[in-house]
């Protein structure tokens, strides 16, 4: 974790109101309805859509990509920001597909805290575990929602157990559901000793919920059935006894994370979740940099990129980068340097973001997210400052696990295919390797997935069949060591050399035994699976 300042002020109210977070989740835990609830609760719709429903009426609002509505899947980390009581919050949606986990990774490194979707039937499932590793690395407080627990699910303490032993996380209830399945009633709030009652007649209502002094209040009898009441009396006392309460402390530190029960898709649990985050959510961090760390607190305005999406208005050939700030309060048509180029830009129409629909930010202040149409300038690990040289840390690219070779359908539009693929790579949809031996480009991804999201959005967005080979190679690495052997390296491995979309150079390999004779041979070369996103 990164060392804070023992005397720093209180943040500026503004700043300390907000929250920003992730969720996360393997595929159909129910993220994307848990979206709409929070979206739903925060005012900023009036309905939310079903992610399965039928009709364009009622498309889901996070998912803005044509292929994410054909499958009902999330492609892309989308970020929304709404208001609910007096906080703000900034909720990036992730992709749950493992085939995106390289968009998820980067997603959360511009964010504070991670809420952990779990399927009550299902439990701790291995993309969950994937994720949960990436928000370990860096040490990010987690909040957990254990989802659907109006369909049969499984024992609560069972549940609570798998995140404990396969997490390796302590676990504190915040809420414990009444019954389950067709016998599901409602939550009894822990934090707030209040029962939630579930309303299974209409899904946009908000629970009912009933003030109480202790589990021994007779007005439980009143809306418990007797048996479910006894279990529920057992069940706490258990809990009370084995599991820790929750210490704020070392939810922050990321040791331990509470756990909410509820059914998004009925809207329930999902508003004592959001208080959750309110009352017990990280405020902004300080943020990972050289030479020096950022404060949120300081009074000169810092951001950086962590996501490009091109083409969000098909109609425009637009690129919006996501930029999280990371201190100060951002105005409109301020004046910010983009470090890379050492250039200042002048930041005039700058987004937030409510899923596909946009505004203009008048404001930011550290902690929001925001958007900047910009042509190409932006690429992912960019940092803008109000002048310092200062480069935020710690957003990674990995090297790709699939490669295929690309030809363009009509072999006349070899240049708008070229066009296409440079565009996809700086928004780091995909690794684009021009081959030093050839002519074509070798396509790297991290996910089978990804080649048909590829395919589809050149289609779509620049009207270009193209069709996808198989390649000779299997993976790529990164080149690194001084000069003069990195040369001597590359002309006598002329025909596994390739540059990426940044002019670095890149060993392509075909079995493990590559990688072994390279490092063999060459002691002063270093081939990595990995690079730092900053230039």
């Amino acid at each position: 974790m990164l060392d804070t300042a023992q005397n720093r002020p209180d943040l500026p109210a503004e700043i300390a109101r907000r929250r920003t977070f992730a969720i996360i989740s393997h595929p159909d835990a129910g993220k994307t309805t848990l979206t709409e609830k929070f979206l739903l609760y925060g005012g900023a719709i009036q309905m939310a859509g079903q992610v399965r429903a039928k009709g364009e009426a009622r498309r889901t609002r996070s998912d803005f990509m044509q292929m994410e509505k054909d499958r009902g899947i999330s492609v892309s980390a989308s970020a929304m920001s709404f208001d609910f009581n007096n906080f703000r919050f900034n909720l990036v949606d992730t992709p749950g597909h493992s085939d995106f986990s390289e968009d998820t990774y980067r997603t959360l490194t511009a964010v504070d805290a991670a809420i952990m979707v779990i399927d009550g039937a299902k439990g701790v499932e291995s993309q969950t575990q994937k994720l949960f590793e990436v928000c370990r690395l860096r040490d990010l407080p987690i909040l957990t929602f254990c989802n659907k627990m109006d369909r049969e699910s499984r024992d609560v303490f069972e549940i609570i157990d798998e995140i404990q032993e396969n997490l390796a996380i302590d676990v504190t209830p915040a809420s414990w559901p009444i019954g389950q399945g067709r016998d599901f009633v409602g939550c009894y709030d822990i934090l707030r000793d209040r029962l939630e009652l579930m309303d299974r007649a209409d899904r946009n209502k908000i629970a009912q919920s009933i003030e109480i002094k202790g589990l021994d209040d007779p007005k439980l009898a009143q809306h418990v059935p007797a048996h479910l009441l006894e279990k529920l009396q057992e069940e706490l006392e258990m809990a009370r006894e084995l599991l820790p309460p929750l210490d704020k402390k070392a939810m922050l530190e990321g040791t331990l994370t509470p756990i909410w029960f509820g059914s998004a898709i009925n809207s329930f649990g999902v508003k004592e979740l959001m208080d959750g985050i309110a009352n017990y959510g990280p405020e902004p961090q300080i943020q990972a940099a050289t030479p020096r760390q950022i404060l949120p607190e300081e009074s000169k305005v810092s951001g950086f990129v962590f996501k490009v999406q091109a083409n969000m208005d098909p109609k425009h050939r637009d690129r919006v980068a996501f930029v999280r700030m990371a201190s100060g309060h951002f105005k409109r048509g301020m004046k910010l340097t983009h470090v890379r180029s050492k250039k200042p830009m002048a930041i005039s129409n700058p987004v937030m973001f409510l899923a596909s629909d946009r505004e203009l930010a008048e404001e930011a202040w550290a902690g929001d997210i925001i958007g900047i149409p910009n042509h190409g300038q932006l690429r992912i690990g960019d940092t803008l400052t109000e002048g310092e040289d200062l480069r935020v840390t710690g957003i990674p690219s990995f090297a790709p696990e699939l490669l295929q070779g690309v030809r363009a359908g009509d072999p006349m539009k070899a240049k708008h295919l070229e066009k296409a693929l440079m565009q996809f790579a700086e928004e780091g949809a995909a690794k684009v390797f021009k081959p030093s031996i050839g002519s074509g480009f070798i396509v790297g991804v991290v996910g089978a997935l990804q080649f048909e999201v590829l395919a589809s959005r050149i289609e779509m967005e620049y009207g270009l069949p193209v069709r996808f080979e198989p390649s000779q190679f299997t993976s790529a690495r990164w080149v690194n060591g001084d000069k003069q052997a990195i040369e001597k390296f590359t002309n006598a491995n002329k025909q596994h050399i390739a540059t990426d979309n940044d002019g670095d150079t890149v060993y392509l390999t075909r079995l493990q035994w590559d990688i072994d004779r390279v490092e063999r041979d060459y002691p002063d070369i270093n081939l990595t699976a990995t690079k730092e996103m900053m230039v």
